[in-house]
């Protein structure tokens, strides 16, 4: 792979079309999405915050015009997202690489950003490696150890589950979610009693679930990707009789997004979950962002990929601002370094060691509020690093 990286990104040189820092008035961002396909929905929301944050703050940033270039993956393809990365870089030469809403996008762009040494903001892509893939890399989103070690650990300390299985999506982050709660979870006195993977793509969760019923376990844990899943493992987990108060679901935030939370109706009541960015929070950034957003949205609710777009674009702005309107790789990740400020979802900090986001790991429980069912922030643990990556 890195061979054919590097020839193409060569020939780009020889022909004079990569990339020059500050030569261009314009910025080029070229934004890697999955725009069709199953996670289309991510892909649009974490685009909304992207355009939000410029609508805010103008079209040009320290002297230079912003133009964003999208490429779509079609789904959670390495190679796609390898070919998309190419493509900007050599032909569109863009200043900057940005979205990743899957991990698969991530790892499959990271060696081109390498090769043709421009910065890329990961605006989702949540699996711990990621950051390590790229020296140019910067993330603006979550990692899943972030939120699941520490989740692991409050269920079995503060909540007093003593079983648990766990339940998650194939594929890199369902990887990390499962391993990660199981790591907090079992460190704090926790057993867990069984563990099982299902597809990332359109699954169905039956026969899965069935076997969560069989191990009768106290708690389940469970990690599925944004999109359709949630409502589906939800109504399954409810038809075979998994539901709270008789079993408390654990998951990552996903479960209980926004639109989840429309679909599942009264089975998402008590469901708990961690996660970075709660749009109920009480907090005056975070409800004109809320506003902004619905109004810009067609009443639409603000999620996680939304907020990590828009933080993205934040990074980025303040970034150029440091340095003058330089998007050289070098100065645009040393300016990123240590970079801290106030967002929607609480104060925000990238690790200048690791190049990923430090914040606020919040525990959530589904509750009625004003006759509506909505997240409600139960716990929170400020200033989480990755376990994996820096922390203490």
């Amino acid at each position: 792979m890195v061979k054919r990286i590097t020839a193409a990104l060569a020939l780009g040189l020889a022909m004079g079309w990569a990339t020059t820092a500050t030569a261009q008035e314009t910025l080029k961002i070229g934004v890697i999405l999955p725009y069709s396909g199953p996670f289309a929905d991510a892909a649009n929301q974490l685009q909304a915050g992207i355009d939000l944050y410029i609508a805010e703050h103008g079209g040009e940033v320290a002297g230079r015009k912003i133009e964003l270039i999208k490429k779509d993956t079609g789904g959670p393809a390495a190679d796609a997202a390898q070919r998309a990365a190419q493509e900007l870089v050599v032909r569109d030469q863009v200043d900057i690489l940005a979205g990743f809403a899957l991990t698969p996008e991530a790892l499959g762009a990271a060696p081109v950003a390498t090769e043709a040494n421009v910065p890329m903001v990961v605006m989702n892509a949540a699996t711990s490696i990621v950051t390590e893939r790229s020296p140019n890399i910067v993330r603006t989103s979550v990692t899943i150890p972030q939120l699941n070690y520490a989740f692991g650990k409050w269920a079995a300390e503060e909540a007093g589950v003593k079983q648990a299985y766990t339940l998650v999506a194939d594929y890199g982050p369902g990887h990390d979610a499962e391993a990660s709660f199981a790591k907090g979870f079992t460190e704090a006195g926790g057993e867990i009693l069984g563990s099982d993977r299902t597809p990332v793509a359109n699954p169905d969760f039956s026969a899965y679930v069935q076997r969560v019923r069989d191990a009768n376990p106290e708690a389940v844990y469970i990690f599925v990707p944004g999109g359709a899943q949630p409502a589906a493992i939800g109504k399954a987990l409810v038809d075979r009789g998994l539901a709270p108060p008789d079993v408390k679901i654990l998951a990552q935030g996903e479960l209980t997004h926004p639109e989840a939370l429309e679909s599942m109706g009264e089975t998402a009541r008590g469901v708990i979950t961690t996660f970075h960015y709660t749009l109920e929070r009480d907090d005056p950034l975070n409800k004109a962002y809320v506003d902004g957003y619905m109004a810009a949205n067609n009443g639409r609710k603000p999620d996680l990929f939304s907020i990590g777009g828009y933080d993205g674009m934040h990074l980025i702005y303040e970034a150029l601002k440091a340095t003058n309107g330089d998007s050289s790789a070098e100065a645009f990740v040393e300016a990123a370094k240590g970079m801290a400020w106030d967002s929607p979802r609480g104060p925000v900090m990238i690790d200048p060691e690791t190049r990923d986001i430090v914040q606020t790991v919040y525990i959530r429980e589904v509750q009625e509020v004003d006759g509506e069912l909505q997240n409600v922030i139960i716990h929170s643990i400020p200033e989480v690093k990755d376990p994996l990556h820096g922390a203490n």
